[in-house]
């Protein structure tokens, strides 16, 4: 099955070809059986009519003509007359021939059941029949083409070129058909990938236009649910920081310094949390692509968590100028080594890799934390998940992956949890390796895209 093309313009296609290829022996074949007793009837009539009108001849003609009557039948109709030998040597008719049997059958009802036939005589071919003149035996040769229909190609031409002009017009049927097919698919792939597709042209037959304007519809609702729950967590978040503001003034004018430093603890974690919320709120698809280097972005954000203690590992290939969002990467990596940090950063330094994997740059996050179980990999990326019994002490709103799933689908590309050998966790981005576009030499882009990191 694997053979079989696998989309649908292709398998409807063969389908059809397969049909009308069928169509078309089936035909042949009931032409053939249909018109064969009556051509049989009409040769055998002919091979009758000659035989008679043949021994009529020899019959009344003088003995001294008859030697020229029999080269005139030669030389004008290609008719030969011949006396049967006893050591002569004859070819029957083949069984396999229904033709040939229908004519001789023919023939005997009208010449008589001891008529013979043959289609070599001592190695003479030619279509022979046997005729009596009172006592004596003769054959008379007709050339086998007056029998047998030489095969009409010029039929096989002028079918075969109305199989193709079929051919043709179900192959332009069923491109019409599949082309919206293929165009939905293509939308919902953008809609999968977090992308706003432009609404698709509603053209073509009632169903695919019907399709066509649900899709649309489903679309841009789709658009309006996000921003509507964009505002709302923006909102949120905005407002939230007001009280959260005057929590840490007031925090700091306590008198009790382990009360204030629990207090100021739980605000940096709200804070923290909201500030998920906006990174979450925020549309990644609005940001313009850049050229931007993805080593540089990487840098951006370990240098100064090493600063400051992080026990940060990086192991950075040389990679090509890519075509990013640099401010939607920065929130990529940041979510990345913060939570590698989090969970694996105290048994081993946590180690960040990017490299060329063919067509693809490659970016990985592997630490030596407790790790998580491979059938909730994928839970893990939807937004508000955690896995407190894997992570212990996990804090945060469960939005950390979901924004890496988020920008990597954005970005084109996949975001994957795999185990890491000898225990641990790898967080693996893979991205296309869009090229620098033209009229920037490589090298001199700038690290972030030209924009200054928030």
């Amino acid at each position: 099955m694997r053979l079989l093309p696998q989309s649908l313009l292709w398998r409807t296609f063969l389908l059809l070809a397969l049909l009308m290829v069928l169509a078309v022996v089936a035909w042949a074949a009931i032409f053939a059986n249909l018109q064969r007793e009556p051509r049989a009837r009409q040769l055998a009539q002919m091979v009758v009519s000659i035989v008679n009108l043949s021994r009529s001849a020899l019959v009344t003609a003088q003995p001294d003509k008859r030697r020229e009557l029999l080269l005139e039948l030669s030389d004008t109709e290609g008719i030969r007359i011949y006396p049967v030998d006893d050591d002569e040597s004859v070819l029957p008719l083949p069984e396999g021939s229904p033709l040939l049997q229908l004519v001789a059958e023919e023939v005997r009802r009208k010449l008589g059941a001891e008529t013979r036939f043959s289609l070599a005589r001592d190695e003479e071919e030619g279509f022979w029949v046997s005729f009596r003149i009172q006592d004596d035996e003769y054959w008379l040769m007709l050339p086998r083409e007056r029998v047998e229909r030489k095969f009409p190609l010029q039929w096989l031409g002028w079918g075969s070129a109305a199989l193709l002009l079929a051919l043709a017009g179900a192959y332009l049927i069923m491109f019409r058909v599949t082309r919206p097919l293929k165009t939905l698919a293509d939308a919902a792939h953008d809609i999968g990938r977090g992308r706003q597709p432009r609404p698709l042209t509603e053209t073509g037959p009632d169903e695919i236009r019907s399709v066509t304007h649900a899709f649309n519809q489903m679309s841009s609702d789709l658009a309006r649910l996000d921003d509507d729950r964009a505002l709302i967590l923006a909102g949120i978040s905005h407002d939230l920081r007001t009280p959260l503001t005057r929590l840490r003034l007031a925090a700091e004018m306590s008198a009790d310094a382990a009360l204030r430093e629990d207090i100021s603890a739980d605000i940096d974690e709200m804070d923290k949390i909201i500030g998920q919320f906006l990174d979450f709120a925020r549309d990644t698809a609005g940001e313009p692509p850049e050229t931007t280097d993805l080593n540089s972005v990487i840098a951006h954000i370990a240098t100064p968590l090493q600063r400051r203690g992080a026990r940060i590992d990086l192991r950075l290939a040389e990679l090509p100028p890519l075509m990013l969002r640099p401010l939607a990467m920065l929130r990529l990596v940041a979510n990345l080594i913060n939570n590698a940090l989090r969970h694996g950063g105290e048994a081993a330094p946590i180690e960040v890799v990017s490299h060329l994997e063919g067509d693809h740059v490659v970016l990985e996050v592997l630490d030596r934390g407790p790790g998580i179980p491979e059938e909730e990999a994928e839970r893990l990326k939807q937004p508000f998940t955690r896995l407190e019994a894997a992570r212990t002490g996990a804090s945060g709103a469960g939005l950390g992956l979901a924004i890496v799933n988020r920008v990597a689908l954005g970005h084109g590309g996949r975001f994957e949890l795999l185990p890491r050998a000898g225990g641990g966790l790898v967080a693996r981005v893979t991205l296309p390796a869009a090229q620098c576009p033209p009229g920037r030499p490589k090298g001199t882009e700038p690290p972030l895209g030209g924009q200054r990191a928030k």
